[in-house]
């Protein structure tokens, strides 16, 4: 077995562990709980059924896309904490209930170290066969800022997390940058000393400030991209092999 296949498999386990395991997990606790109750009220049971079936709809739409899986895994887990809970208060003893706050967070950060371990067996270290995978890969641009690029079977994107103030409050949102892997002209890694003043195509929120290390060239419809990234040797290879499938098909 490849090591690429070795992290499929290992990483896909968790993935549905994450999108299906925790809502059994949760599955099972209220059943447990409801018949444990005096006065049990079977509705309930409809809450992680139904958190079931979510997970099952979202893992067949995001297990080749690790970028997705903390996120997921601190929804998943969280809701599970705060319903259990919340749930213990059908016990006599159900002092559980009273402490769904730090239950809640305990879950969520639980969920989140499962989707982060998924992210983290497929995507470290950056290898060149990760091209070959089915995933849609990312990847942090090092230091103080919400970019990440992103690269699958067709295009190579940047993104770029942002938070807005609205009507309703504050509002995370996620502008993008994207291109296809045909119009892709240049790609290189190069080492940065740290005294360079990087400049980007698009004006960035906050923007990656050049620091001592490996950076990526990305260059592509005229636009120039300095993006720092530890593991960009690696980066570069895998975005020549997925240019020259996409070329080839």
């Amino acid at each position: 077995m490849s090591s690429l296949e070795a992290r499929h498999r290992q990483a896909q386990l968790v993935v549905s562990f994450v999108y299906l395991g925790i809502p059994l997990v949760f599955l099972g606790l209220t059943l447990w709980i409801v018949s444990a109750a005096k006065e049990p009220d079977w509705l309930v049971v409809l809450i992680p059924l139904v958190l079931l079936a979510v997970g099952w709809w979202r893992r067949g739409e995001s297990r080749l896309k690790p970028a997705r899986w903390t996120s997921a895994g601190t929804a998943m887990g969280s809701l599970t904490a705060l319903c259990t809970a919340l749930f213990t208060g059908m016990l006599e003893s159900g002092r559980l209930a009273a402490w769904f706050l730090p239950v809640t967070i305990a879950g969520a950060i639980l969920g989140a170290g499962f989707g982060r371990y998924g992210f983290r067996t497929v995507m470290s270290p950056a290898i060149a066969e990760l091209a070959e995978s089915a995933y849609e890969l990312s990847f942090r641009i090092r230091g103080l800022t919400r970019l990440r690029l992103s690269i699958d079977a067709e295009r190579v994107a940047l993104h770029e997390q942002i938070v807005v103030h609205t009507e309703d409050g504050r509002k995370k949102i996620e502008r993008e940058k994207a291109y296809p892997l045909t119009a892709v002209t240049g790609v290189f890694d190069v080492s940065l000393s740290g005294a360079e003043r990087l400049r980007f195509p698009v004006n960035l929120r906050l923007a990656p400030a050049g620091s001592p290390g490996p950076a990526l060239i990305l260059q592509v419809q005229g636009d120039d991209w300095v993006l720092p990234q530890n593991e960009a040797p690696a980066i570069a290879q895998i975005l020549d092999r997925r240019i020259a499938s996409a070329r080839t098909h």
